[in-house]
């Protein structure tokens, strides 16, 4: 699909560009509130919808749209084993008119025993990724398994060109002896490898666990690469610094094979945490990490090791760094708690030209608080899941970034939620989740998304506009 770049019409939305404002941040420099935290979408306002599922009002949305749960936490799945919970990142890896190939990273740590098969598994920790088919004739599930198992705190991730999933571990952590604090923090007490690393998943069948150790050894969200050199451009969720970094393959496509990692210096070192202003281009340049494993400083496992080498390097400290998405030449990734608000950055990043400029800023909490992952849809904007970190939880969203710079929330979990379903409390849970995993099916008409807890995934069609989500 040709898609133009996305710049020229973010560009109308900036501060700098006379009496417009940039989206919802016109709202609070003109005064404006919404006391009900939803702002309607151009497919009209959002209402409860019932799963087609379970007959639950899960979600709310804009009338006309529909959805199914295809998946939950603690189902049986093909394989066998017990579909694990704590769904995160997830990308559409191979689709045809019949079906659609997903794979889904799992948010989970604890090392009482891998989600899958012990001779697949990389250790004994609970994180990995889930393999789902979808039958889009039948709207359901027609296969699910574990395809790569024993990790640990699998989050963002990507699809690759060449049709794989790049799983990367939110955790950087030797083996056992583990500090007291990281035994509690983790839920770990029998982890027998390091962590911290990104792991290729295939289309079909099961991972085979090999680290992709030159990637690095940090807490890993997501993995972007560029289809023109290979260039696999990674963000990584740490406080109160973090780098944006990439790794340049030995050979394209092999990442197996060895490269090097790099950090992005935004004009020579200037930080990128809050006190940005719209509309402004920094060249950027890259900094050598000289020792990409060495993830751990000092004996600790806080998982600051790769970061600071990057920073005494010169590179530039960004903060929360969670989703990435490419789209024609450009990469756009958020910073979740970025901002003077602390709400939320997204960033435009353009390899062609080596520059960054801020694209939007979230003015507070109860407009947009943490945006984490995200894509862009087939028709041309930018969609946002909501990770809220800070205020009231309930009731998070989905949300799109239009043509014209304005935020429109598209999907919430419902807030009014309450009550059981096979054994799961949707009153704490579901109605207070972030969401995760956004992505459509090559024709537009499905969008995928999970409800981390308690693990569902959502397949959710119905009239969308030419030009808006």
């Amino acid at each position: 699909m040709t898609r133009a770049s996305r710049r020229d019409f973010l560009k109308t939305g900036i501060a700098g560009a006379g009496a417009v404002s940039f989206g919802l941040l016109a709202l609070a420099q003109y005064g404006c509130k919404r006391t009900t935290g939803v702002v309607d979408s151009p497919l009209g306002p959002l209402r409860p919808v019932a799963d087609e599922n379970t007959g639950i009002p899960l979600l709310w949305l804009p009338e006309g749209f529909r959805y199914r749960s295809i998946a939950w936490a603690g189902e049986l799945m093909s394989d066998g084993y017990a579909c694990p919970g704590r769904f995160d990142g997830m990308g559409i890896v191979a689709q045809s008119d019949s079906e659609i190939r997903l794979i889904r990273n799992h948010e989970a740590r604890g090392s009482s025993g891998a989600i899958g098969p012990p001779e697949h598994s990389y250790d004994v920790t609970g994180g990995g990724t889930v393999t789902l088919v979808f039958d889009r004739s039948r709207e359901a599930l027609s296969e699910s398994w574990v395809s790569l198992s024993g990790t640990l705190n699998n989050c963002a991730g990507g699809v690759t060109p060449w049709g794989t999933w790049l799983s990367c571990e939110e955790a950087a952590l030797s083996a056992n002896p583990l500090p007291p604090s990281y035994r509690s923090h983790w839920n770990i007490e029998n982890a027998a490898k390091p962590h911290g690393y990104v792991f290729e998943v295939p289309a079909s069948g099961i991972a085979e666990p090999r680290p992709l150790t030159a990637m690095g050894q940090f807490e890993h969200e997501a993995a972007v690469v560029d289809p023109l050199t290979g260039a696999v451009y990674m963000t990584e969720d740490q406080r109160p610094n973090a780098g944006f970094y990439r790794f340049l393959p030995d050979v394209k496509e092999k990442l197996s094979e060895g490269g090097e990692l790099q950090m992005m210096a935004v004009s020579g070192g200037q930080e990128m945490q809050s006190g940005l202003a719209f509309g402004q281009d920094w060249p950027v340049t890259w900094v050598d990490i000289d020792e990409p494993q060495r993830g751990l400083e000092d004996g600790q496992n806080e998982g600051r090791g790769v970061v600071n080498q990057g920073l005494k390097n010169g590179g530039s400290a960004f903060v929360g760094l969670e989703g990435a998405i490419w789209d024609q030449d450009k990469l756009y990734f958020t910073s979740k708690r970025g901002g003077a608000a602390g709400a939320g950055y997204i960033f435009e990043y353009s390899p062609r030209t080596e520059s960054i400029q801020l694209v939007y800023e979230s003015p507070g909490h109860r407009t947009l608080s943490g945006p984490d992952n995200i894509d862009v849809s087939p028709r041309e904007n930018l969609v946002i899941c909501e990770d809220r970190v800070s205020g009231d939880t309930v009731g998070q969203c989905i949300a799109g970034l239009d043509k014209t710079g304005e935020l429109h929330k598209f999907c919430l979990a419902n807030p009014g939620l309450d009550g059981e379903w096979n054994g799961f409390d949707l009153g704490s849970s579901a109605r207070e989740s972030e969401w995760a995993g956004v992505c459509f099916s090559g024709d537009g008409q499905w969008m995928f998304a999970n409800l981390q807890n308690p693990g569902i995934t959502f397949a959710i069609t119905g009239p969308w506009l030419p030009d808006w989500m």
